[in-house]
């Protein structure tokens, strides 16, 4: 890493803006940030609820600059801690980490960088902050304000509960007087209100930002051929970063090598691998331009990486909180991206048994089973995905978003009344004792060995339901597993059965709206053209921005760091539009701070000179 400067040590006298523009390069804040960072400063304490990319690092960055002593931020990953870590040394900030990836001697060094007022920001794993021995070191330490990063990870119900963060009080128990902001993306309401209380920050104000994320393109869709569907989705990002999540380790080797062999560099990474290999392919998803890394929910939480254009899912995530966190590690630099989704009953089917069978109390497996019939409904809805989604954290999107495929290709819906009480009578009448397989082939008039061996072709159903295709029963199906009317039983191999919602529609007293599926969806995953490529409309600026980022890249690979903690793709967008022509014109430039300016601004001016 490249050597630590004075330039941007903590100082009691600096002014946030001043900080901002020198250190980081912005000439102002974004959204609340500017509100965040006054009452931080000014010692109070906080909770942050912030997009990804939506700069909650500079919530407590800039106060760590402006307080004096060391700011100690809670962050629960390595990879997370490393990054960020990185990001500020680039920036002459003096930042450090203690975690289990130091040797003793380092770490050492460290806590007496610590102990000596050294550090702007130490990074620290929650296990290790809770112990005695540190403590009574930041005892006896200059302590600017503490910040709880990812402080989802506190809630029980949580999809990344860890349950040191509960112990997480004892800062405002020996530290009463130093500032606390706990920061996280992903919160609904529940999650929120328990944060507070776990953290005892009932004192502390709460800043909700917009959950919106306006350049994410969502697309949800049956799986009907999905290997065949996510080629024709990665045929529309030749040479881009993404993440592609999958329920299992086996799918995420099969898929990863079926990638590989049609020519994409795709690389796996699960818990099953061992850890040098997930570290290396980490390394190069970081550093390297256009991988795609296939992987399990293993992967993912404090990855900093600004340019990942898409995150497809193969299969359905846990619940909503996990699919937007997920599908957030796209865009965080702002640019257009594409979040994908395919399912089928299967999935619902693998996260119920998942839920049912462990040794969660009974309270908990009713929560998560809510969770999943919410997502359920984010995806089979016919409202627009957005409007859905952020409705779930309890925020209203007044209009439809324009940018997730049911704005873009809205879907047919109907009356589906008749055909719903159709199902319902033909799971009745099979005695809920089969899967949707053998109940469509019933209303199909399919007399398959296993329908006439049950003697379901002389029940009053069969054959009533000729008027739909397989698939549209596949699609109807599922509209009523979301809607509640029909549940999975997983014990029961998958069969389907009724639920006492059902009884209003059979007996005629309710209307059932349906989404019209097409007879056989094309491999393309509907819903409009693809989402705007990350790039300039002047051809020249294309060719100079391609350049700028060959040179970032040389850099990044002489410094062993990832290209944008040199600069985001943003910054180099703006330089090759712009074509600064003097060190002061560069500096100018969005994300260009005073240490970047010094250290690359000529090498970058070149190229521009060249172009």
């Amino acid at each position: 890493m490249p050597a630590l400067d004075d330039s941007a040590h903590a100082s009691s006298t600096r002014a946030p803006t001043d900080v901002l523009r020198h250190v980081f390069g912005f000439e102002r804040f974004r959204g609340r940030q500017e509100e965040i960072v006054a009452h931080v400063c000014a010692g109070g304490d906080a909770l942050v609820l912030m997009p990804t990319g939506g700069g909650k690092s500079l919530c407590y960055q800039v106060p760590a600059l402006v307080r004096p002593g060391t700011a100690i931020v809670v962050s629960p990953l390595i990879a997370l801690m490393h990054d960020q870590v990185q990001a500020l040394r680039q920036l002459g900030v003096k930042a450090a980490m203690l975690n289990s990836s130091l040797a003793p001697g380092a770490a050492r060094q460290v806590e007496r960088q610590l102990a000596m007022g050294e550090l702007d920001l130490l990074y620290v794993a929650p296990e290790r902050l809770l112990t005695e021995s540190f403590l009574t070191l930041l005892g006896g330490a200059r302590i600017a304000l503490f910040a709880i990063d990812e402080a989802h990870c506190v809630s029980q119900w949580g999809h990344d509960f860890r349950p040191e963060y509960r112990q997480l009080t004892v800062l405002h128990e020996r530290f009463p007087g130093v500032p606390r902001i706990a920061l996280t993306a992903t919160a609904d309401g529940p999650t929120r209100r328990e944060i507070v209380e776990r953290l005892a920050l009932e004192e502390g104000r709460v800043f909700l930002s917009s959950f919106d994320r306006p350049n994410i393109r969502y697309r949800i869709a049956p799986k009907n051929n999905p290997r065949a569907q996510l080629r024709a989705f990665l045929d529309d990002h030749e040479d881009e970063a993404g993440i592609i999540y999958c329920m299992s380790r086996a799918k995420v080797e099969a898929t990863a090598e079926m990638l590989a062999t049609e020519g994409r560099t795709a690389l796996p990474y699960h818990a099953g691998l061992d850890a040098e290999t997930r570290a290396r392919h980490q390394d190069r998803f970081l550093k390297e331009e256009g991988i795609i890394m296939v992987a399990t929910i293993a992967f993912g939480m404090g990855i900093d990486k600004p340019d990942v254009r898409f995150v497809v899912h193969l299969d359905l995530p846990k619940s909503i909180e996990a699919y937007y966190q997920e599908t957030g590690r796209a865009g965080r630099d702002g640019l257009p991206s594409e979040a994908l989704l395919l399912y089928g009953l299967e999935d619902v089917a693998k996260l119920i048994q998942f839920v049912d069978s462990s040794d969660a109390p009974d309270a908990r497996k009713r929560v998560e089973r809510a969770k999943l019939d919410a997502l359920l409904g984010l995806a089979e809805t016919a409202r627009c995905r957005r409007q859905v989604l952020l409705s779930y954290f309890e925020e209203d999107l007044p209009q439809p978003c324009g940018n997730c495929d049911t704005c873009l290709s809205p879907p047919k819906t109907f009356d589906g009344t008749e055909a719903a009480r159709k199902l319902l009578s033909c799971v009745y009448r099979t005695g809920e004792r089969f899967g949707a397989g053998h109940v469509i082939d019933v209303l199909l008039g399919q007399a398959t060995e296993k329908v006439a061996k049950f003697g379901h072709d002389k029940i009053s159903t069969f054959g009533i339901g000729k008027a739909f295709s397989r698939d549209e029963w596949r699609a109807i199906v599922r509209q009523l597993v979301a809607m509640g009317l029909l549940v999975v039983d997983v014990e029961g191999h998958g069969a389907l059965g009724l639920s006492e919602k059902c009884r209003p529609v059979l007996r005629g007293e309710e209307k059932v709206e349906l989404k019209a599926e097409a007879r056989a969806r094309p491999a393309r995953t509907g819903g409009g053209e693809r989402a705007p490529r990350a790039q300039l409309s002047d051809p020249e600026d294309e060719a100079l921005f391609l350049r700028l980022k060959a040179l970032r890249l040389e850099i990044a690979r002489a410094q062993g760091v990832p290209p944008y903690v040199i600069f985001h793709d943003t910054t180099l967008m703006e330089v090759a539009r712009v074509r600064p022509r003097s060190i002061a014109a560069f500096g100018d430039i969005s994300g260009v701070g005073e240490a970047k300016l010094e250290r690359y601004g000529n090498a970058f001016l070149a190229v521009v000179d060249d172009g």
